[in-house]
């Protein structure tokens, strides 16, 4: 596993696709262990001078997507199995890159069960699934800095700033 300290699981919480295949931490999870990490978006920060802008991302048509992910596990001499997952990045799309310099990969709903096949295990099949999600289907705005506070679990945080 690439977490067997939990205090430091969120240092792999992404892997970047173009070279998880090879990677050592990731690449049996790449070849037997992938799952899709269900969300209606997620946040980037933009930089602006000295300041960062929560950004919220998500699709025009508010469904559901999946995150392409990889999941492990590890089992310590003593305690609990410790499960741990990682969402897979790719080059941003023409809306993510003014924003952030990697964006999660979005899997077509067609994909789901290429990317879900345990006997799928030829890096260049699964790796043409990793590319940037089209941009005319996402849509990006502001959102309140509210989101910078992980106890805060508010509507407003997903309530886009005035333009």
């Amino acid at each position: 596993s690439w977490a067997k300290d939990p205090k430091i699981g969120h240092q792999c919480i992404n892997a970047k696709a173009e070279t998880v295949a090879e990677k050592p931490s990731f690449r049996a999870a790449f070849k037997t262990r992938r799952c899709l990490v269900i969300a209606t978006g997620f946040y980037e920060w933009q930089v602006q001078g000295k300041a960062k802008q929560p950004m919220w991302i998500g699709l025009k048509s508010h469904r559901p997507f999946a995150f392409a992910g990889l999941w492990e596990q590890w089992q310590p001499p003593e305690g609990a199995a410790i499960e741990s997952c990682t969402i897979l990045t790719t080059d941003p799309n023409e809306l993510l890159r003014p924003i952030h310099n990697r964006m999660p990969v979005i899997l077509a709903p067609t994909a789901y069960d290429q990317w879900l096949d345990p006997t799928a295990q030829q890096a260049p099949s699964l790796q043409a699934l990793l590319r940037p999600y089209p941009s005319e289907e996402l849509q990006a705005y502001a959102v309140s800095t509210l989101v910078n506070n992980p106890r805060q679990d508010s509507p407003d945080c997903l309530e886009p700033l005035p333009v």
